[in-house]
């Protein structure tokens, strides 16, 4: 019986060492083995053995953490009161130097952060922190990288999650906005506005100078069909006076017949309205002949008067 109590009693010691010195990691995780109060060594991942109540595991846990900065006033360059809240992303790359080198490093991180928060966005103007968010994420990371590299941590990278100017300076942007869209408007109604005078312009000059030429030509063609007129009929004309020219000398005739078509051209030539009578020096010959014609006449009158002897 009592060997019976002595094996159950040992059996539990068994139980209870192995459960004390046995230790389960996981993967995201490291394990600083203390030996009375003094750092030993670093466990990975995986099952680890321990010295029970001599020594103690402290877990440290590696994955990518974040903090969150609260929102905070910051006062900019241009003395602009303005709100901030930011998000930091970091990991533990030493999990010996996290531990032993500084007390609460989330604390730590925290306060390192909203102070330099403060120096970045103090350095520059309202309008420079509203547009310029990701100057402001590179240069807080960087600036927090270096700081919290003698912790073992790594800062990832560093979000601004707004900047919240007062109201009544957000109302002053707001208006400016809206001046300058209208302004815009404005400008761009008055671009297609002369734009759209310029191509009418453009259309009138267009259409007169083509009415223009369109006159011009037709001018032209006028001028030509009336030149061609004219010339065709000063060319039937002397023709015609060439054919008449021909027949009166191929006739032969004589100064009598010239003399008698001379003086039926005569009341033609007067026409009754002409007050004087310009006659041609060839006339000289005509009328010449037209006193022979009536010498002629004359005689063979009185020819017949006198008796025959």
């Amino acid at each position: 019986m009592d060997s019976v109590l002595a094996l159950m009693v040992l059996t539990f010691l068994v139980i209870v060492f192995a459960s004390l010195s046995l230790r389960i990691l996981r993967p995201y995780e490291k394990g600083l083995v203390e030996r009375l109060g003094r750092y030993v060594k670093t466990l990975d991942s995986g099952l680890n053995i321990i010295i029970p109540f001599v020594e103690n595991i402290r877990k440290v846990d590696i994955r990518e953490r974040v903090i969150d900065v609260p929102p905070q006033e910051v006062i900019t360059k241009d003395n602009v009161v303005v709100t901030v809240d930011a998000i930091v992303y970091f990991e533990i790359t030493d999990p010996v130097r996290v531990v032993y080198q500084v007390e609460n490093f989330m604390l730590a991180a925290m306060k390192l952060a909203q102070t330099n928060l403060r120096n970045v966005v103090g350095d520059m103007e309202l309008d420079q922190t509203l547009t310029s968010r990701e100057r402001i994420n590179v240069q807080l990371r960087e600036i927090l990288d270096d700081a919290t590299d003698k912790w073992g941590v790594r800062v990832t990278r560093v979000e601004i999650q707004k900047i919240d100017p007062p109201r009544d300076i957000t109302d002053a942007m707001s208006q400016q906005m809206k001046a300058e869209r209208t302004k815009r408007a404005l400008i761009l109604e008055a671009e297609g506005v002369r734009q759209s005078q310029i191509l009418r312009a453009e259309g009138e000059k267009q259409s007169a100078i083509l009415a223009a030429q369109g006159k011009a030509e037709a001018i032209r063609q006028v001028a030509d069909a009336d030149r061609y007129q004219k010339l065709t009929v000063a060319q039937g004309e002397g023709e015609a006076i060439t054919t008449v020219f021909a027949a009166i000398h191929q006739g032969d005739p004589t100064h009598d017949l010239l003399a008698v078509k001379y003086l039926e051209a005569l009341p033609k030539i007067a026409d009754g309205k002409a007050t004087k009578l310009f006659l041609p020096i060839e006339a000289s010959g005509v009328l010449s002949a037209l006193g022979g014609m009536v010498e002629v006449f004359r005689q063979d009158k009185c020819g017949e008067s006198d008796p025959p002897a």
